[in-house]
């Protein structure tokens, strides 16, 4: 293997969310519970079918709702936590003493209902949540009309709970259809937003890449391809420097940088077979940065300044979920079993 990555690893384990995005909770539905472990004897499959089961559980409660709790609301104020997975995109944090259980009274701060259901996690950008539902169809397998369906974002005072402002989107059609089975698992609204600190860009599958200030005013918009497939959409942004980094697998099977001010393609690279994951930016030991994905059968290594494809290897040999995680130029996958 080229490139400047010290050791690519493989982890037949459960993907744990970060503290945050378990904190600010919006699930339809808990695809894998965070924190989840895999017990002895014990596939993934089988841990995936108690997570589901639990959150079938907590559905009702939490389906329409953001719930915020003491996890974020200790003496001292938690950093913004601005991209999927929080700074680095690394899944941690560096505050200690957190509760770690919690329930529809225990630790709650504020719960709030929501416009819809979703999937993608919430972002904390200077005392204001940011996050994205969807209404009017797939709420129910086989039920609805998809001329109905509405994407939201929704801002949030962190304080309070109380919403400030929401901004619909009418989607590009026809989107994937909503029957049940793996698509029900996520819905219409999978990725989660990225911000600089600026602005916002969020990401909604074949109806494009759009750019709102704070305040929810859309500055740009642009179209990174048209494919769809029966699973939908659940890449999120990635900034780097004046980039968005879009992984538009399903879309146009390719890994997009757009200019983060004027929505401009900068660079485009192919290869981007059946991935549903968020690509992760890698500082390694020359002071360098790779971006990383993983796709069907190989995990790739680009230069998120120019596209250019630095290295390769062998990876999982089917369609590809779960985003990689590092640490110390060490990149880790997760492998189902």
């Amino acid at each position: 293997m080229g490139g400047s990555i010290d050791y690519v690893a493989t982890m037949c384990w459960t993907e744990a969310s970060s503290f945050v995005e378990v904190a600010v909770a919006h699930r339809s539905r808990f695809s894998i519970a965070p924190g989840s472990m895999v017990r002895n004897n014990e596939s993934v499959r089988d841990c995936q079918s108690r997570a589901w089961k639990r959150g079938d559980a907590m559905k009702s409660s939490l389906a329409c709702s953001i719930v915020l709790c003491l996890l974020l609301a200790g003496p001292t104020v938690a950093a913004d936590w601005m991209q999927y997975r929080g700074p680095g995109g690394l899944a941690t944090s560096n505050q200690t003493g957190l509760p770690v259980t919690w329930s529809e009274r225990e630790n709650i701060v504020f719960k709030t209902d929501l416009p819809g259901p979703g999937t993608s996690s919430p972002i904390v950008v200077s005392g204001r949540i940011y996050l994205t539902c969807y209404s009017g169809y797939g709420l129910k397998p086989n039920e609805g009309e998809m001329n109905d369906l509405v994407r939201h974002v929704v801002c949030v005072d962190r304080k309070t709970g109380r919403i400030l402002w929401t901004k619909k989107f009418k989607p590009e059609l026809p989107e994937s259809r909503y029957s049940g089975g793996n698509n029900s698992h996520h819905g219409y609204s999978s990725s989660t937003i990225a911000s600089d600190g600026e602005r916002l860009y969020v990401f909604f599958g074949k109806s494009g890449v759009y750019c709102l200030d704070l305040d929810g005013d859309q500055l740009w918009h642009t179209d990174v391809g048209k494919g769809s497939t029966g699973w939908g959409s659940s890449n999120s942004p990635v900034i780097y420097k004046n980039l968005v980094l879009i992984n538009a697998s399903v879309e146009s099977r390719s890994l997009v940088a757009l200019d983060k001010t004027t929505g401009e393609q900068v660079w485009k690279a192919g290869g981007m077979r059946a991935s549903w994951n968020t690509p992760c930016l890698v500082e390694v030991a020359d002071g360098k940065t790779e971006l990383v994905v993983s796709v069907e059968g190989q995990i790739l290594g680009f230069n998120p300044a120019s596209g250019e494809q630095l290295w390769s290897c062998y990876g999982i040999q089917d369609y590809v979920v779960p985003s990689v995680i590092t640490q110390d130029g060490i990149v880790l996958r997760y492998w189902r079993t």
